[in-house]
């Protein structure tokens, strides 16, 4: 058989494939609308019940795609069904092109109404009021460390963590491109906009090509690209969408200090999220200020066997060196082994806050 003829036969039965894809598609989209149907006026996103999918889906992934690949296919295909039984509304950190929408998107599907607000505040506002019934807010980078705003808010809301989303942040230098003066390089760029958290991630950077530069902090990445655009002396650092949405060039990639720079993010809702088998519980406590108070706050979790992933300490606004101690911890509230240490702690602090129960990034 020639090459030309052996690819026209791959080639139909590649197209054979997608005509029994779409046909499965089309039969799980039904299915979707008839689990709407069923559940009535229930919520339609479940947290858990997707996590589980997921993670189903990935662990019997055969290859040749990648995880990460079987994981973006089957979260998009979630999404669409989704939308066919009621849309839902995403409340991030606007405007558009920030890391917290790519956030959103990762965690959601391109399949939801997006809502950009001015700042994080704004976002757990929106699902407060209803405007939205979602927010994704981030709260911690792994090389400059807790949002403290996020913190702050988590002791205050109403709303439940209900998930989270763990997002590689690649950091770019971007700036307009101009038919006269070019701008496709560094050459001419007298300032430098971006979030304060990215020009921190970048600093090492920025020092050794744009000394000179002037650094301005801005509300958000979106923002700093936005502003970049109106200026061609000026340029931004952010991500790869916010380049696209902005039509800026990106004159040097990567330029992030530390290569696994990554920033978590939570999913914030006004219900709770159930048991998905591989869950995480955030919590906030303060104890009395005194030797080993917190030595004994924290005793039952190992006594019950239940993991601590993190401890973070924030100062609370209740008096001079007193803490509010922000906690992860493995398992779900609901698990036995979790309930009994929480019923122990609970007593012994002055403050006691569960902050949702969730399950872990896929």
């Amino acid at each position: 058989m020639s090459t030309e003829n052996n690819l026209d036969d791959l080639r139909s039965r590649i197209d054979a494939v997608d005509d029994r894809l779409l046909e499965l598609l089309s039969e799980r989209a039904r299915l979707a609308q008839a689990v709407g149907h069923a559940k009535g006026a229930a919520v339609v996103y479940r947290p858990e019940r997707e996590a589980q999918v997921l993670r189903r889906l990935q662990a019997a992934n055969p290859g040749p795609l990648p995880q990460e690949a079987v994981r973006l296919l089957f979260q998009e295909v979630m999404s669409a069904c989704r939308a066919l039984e009621s849309p839902l509304a995403v409340a991030y950190l606007g405007p558009e092109g920030t890391f917290s929408e790519a956030a959103a998107i990762k965690h959601f599907g391109h399949a939801v109404s997006r809502l950009p607000t001015d700042s994080i505040d704004e976002a757990f506002s929106a699902v407060e009021r209803g405007e939205a019934g979602y927010a994704v807010v981030p709260v911690e980078n792994s090389t400059e460390g807790a949002v403290s705003r996020t913190l702050d808010l988590l002791l205050a809301t109403p709303l439940k963590i209900c998930g989270e989303v763990v997002l590689r942040v690649r950091q770019h230098l971007m700036r307009r491109v101009d038919q006269q003066t070019g701008g496709e390089g560094l050459e001419g760029i007298e300032v430098v906009y971006s979030h304060a958290q990215s020009l921190a991630q970048c600093h090492e950077w920025l020092n050794r090509h744009l000394p000179h530069a002037e650094r301005v902090r801005v509300t958000s990445n979106g923002e700093a690209a936005r502003l970049a655009a109106e200026d061609p002396k000026a340029a931004a650092v952010a991500g790869e969408v916010a380049a696209e949405r902005y039509g800026l060039a990106i004159v040097a990639r990567d330029i992030e200090d530390e290569p696994t720079n990554t920033t978590r993010f939570l999913v914030m809702a006004r219900e709770d999220a159930g048991p998905s088998g591989c869950d995480k519980t955030s919590l906030a406590l303060s104890t009395p200020n005194r030797p080993g108070s917190l030595l004994e706050l924290l005793k039952p979790f190992a006594e019950h066997g239940v993991g601590l992933t993190k401890l973070e300490s924030r100062p609370a606004r209740s008096g001079a060196w007193e803490y509010v101690f922000y906690l992860d911890i493995e398992g779900h509230r609901s698990d036995p082994k979790v309930a009994r240490a929480l019923a122990q702690v609970e007593p012994q602090a002055t403050l006691f806050k569960v902050l949702g129960s969730y399950p872990m990034a896929v």
